[in-house]
C-alpha cells in the first residue's frame, strides 16, 4: 500500500501542537532564564550562574574556597531537585557546576 503525505502528520503539524514551539513572548523567555539564574544563585557558595541554550542549560560558578569538590557534586544534585520542584520547563535542564582554582606566578 502506498502512503501519501496527506495520510501522515507533517512535522509542521506536530510542532504546532506542542506548547511554546511556535512562539513565545520575549518577556516570558527572559523571565524563565532569570528565574533559573536566580534559583541557582540562591545556593550558598555560588558566585554566578548563567542560563544558556534557551534555558536548557545552567552553568554555575562556585567559590572554590567555600565549596569542595564533593560539595560541588552535591550542589548539582540539590539544584536539580529544586528545579524539578519549583520550575515549569518544557524539556530537560542540564546543570553544570564549575569549581576552578588557579594559581598564577610571574617570574621576572
Amino acid at each position: 500500500k502506498l502512503i501519501y503525505s496527506s495520510d501522515l502528520e507533517s512535522p509542521n503539524t506536530i510542532s504546532a501542537v506542542r506548547p511554546g514551539a511556535r512562539a513565545e513572548s520575549i518577556s516570558a523567555y527572559i523571565d524563565r532564564l532569570q528565574t533559573l539564574e536566580t534559583l541557582a544563585k540562591s545556593f550558598d557558595g555560588v558566585q554566578n550562574a548563567y542560563a544558556i541554550q534557551a534555558g536548557r542549560e545552567v552553568r554555575v560558578v562556585v567559590d572554590p574556597s567555600s565549596i569542595s569538590d564533593e560539595d560541588a557534586g552535591n550542589l548539582s544534585v540539590r539544584m536539580r531537585e529544586r528545579i524539578e520542584e519549583e520550575l515549569d520547563y518544557p524539556s530537560s535542564i542540564r546543570i553544570i557546576v564549575i569549581r576552578e582554582q588557579r594559581y598564577v606566578e610571574t617570574a621576572k
